[in-house]
């Protein structure tokens, strides 16, 4: 996974704006406050409110 450090730095989460981190394993942007998580597809965060997956939910990429 090789997301630019500058390019997560202006990522946002698109439901509460607040910061995301990328997980240990590169296939998503977590949301602490929002309890989610963005997919990471061919190196590209689908930041869709609808494609976020509950943190509880997350089983990586498929």
């Amino acid at each position: 996974m090789s997301i630019h450090k500058e390019l997560l730095d202006i990522l946002a989460c698109p439901r509460c704006k607040g910061k995301l981190v990328l997980k240990p394993a590169g296939d998503g942007l977590a949301c602490a406050a929002c309890k989610v998580v963005y997919p990471v597809k061919d190196n590209i965060p689908v930041m869709l409110s609808e494609q976020a997956v509950p943190k509880k939910d997350w089983t990586g990429s498929k």
